[in-house]
């Protein structure tokens, strides 16, 4: 707007629903694919856990996602068995409102965190955890890209546009993780998922997937 005289016009991109339907196709191909792929390395990873912690295996959190549903996220475990406990201490202040949703987002994911196993600090630098997250997007949980699944704190302090990224599934990798994961402020991260979600295309898809290697490889945010 120049006074009040419109000059330039956005309009955001418009997804159909033969679109999303391709998605999901795209998706569950994929992801089916990559299970298989990865079988193997999924397999050793299991046996490294079990030998250096032991179980459980694979770690389950409550996320929040598409239109507010919730499901079970599953991750490799890649800390000790009562980091969940550790890290709603040190978000205490949350509750009663003393800490920002920003401060308690990165005292979750610090940069040096000592409730990582040994086996679990390099799962997290190669991004290696993230692996069974494809049977969520099977499941129809989540898809391979889309903002990232928050918890149930962090919806609560979405607001206004913010809440326009819990209109689609969540993904294991989007613009923010290939851009530079933990690195990247939370108010950025949800302009980001913002800006996915309103000028989505498969072509953005592509892009966003084929960043995803390069990314894991720099290791640039991987906490």
């Amino acid at each position: 707007m120049v006074g009040e005289l419109p000059v330039v016009r956005v309009r955001p991109q418009r997804s159909g629903a033969m679109a999303q339907a391709a998605k999901r196709v795209t998706d569950l191909a994929l992801a089916a694919a990559l299970l298989v792929a990865f079988s193997p390395i999924m397999a050793l990873v299991a046996l490294l856990i079990a030998c250096d912690d032991g179980r459980p295996i694979i770690y389950r959190q409550r996320r929040i996602g598409r239109a507010g549903r919730e499901f079970e996220i599953w991750k490799f475990r890649t800390m000790v068995r009562d980091a969940d406990d550790q890290g709603m201490r040190a978000i205490a202040g949350l509750i009663d409102g003393d800490l920002a949703v920003a401060d308690a987002v990165a005292a979750l994911k610090p940069e040096a965190d000592p409730r990582l196993t040994r086996v679990g600090a390099l799962l997290r630098r190669t991004s290696v955890d993230e692996l069974p997250q494809l049977w969520n997007v099977v499941r129809g949980d989540m898809s391979l890209v889309g903002p990232r699944p928050l918890r149930e704190f962090e919806v609560e302090a979405l607001h206004a546009w913010q809440l326009v990224r819990q209109n689609v599934r969540p993904g294991m990798t989007g613009l923010w993780q290939v851009l530079g994961r933990s690195s990247i402020p939370w108010d950025q991260r949800m302009q980001l998922d913002y800006t996915y979600v309103r000028h989505w295309s498969p072509v953005a898809d592509l892009r966003i997937l084929a960043l995803t290697l390069p990314a894991v490889l720099r290791r640039h945010g991987a906490r």
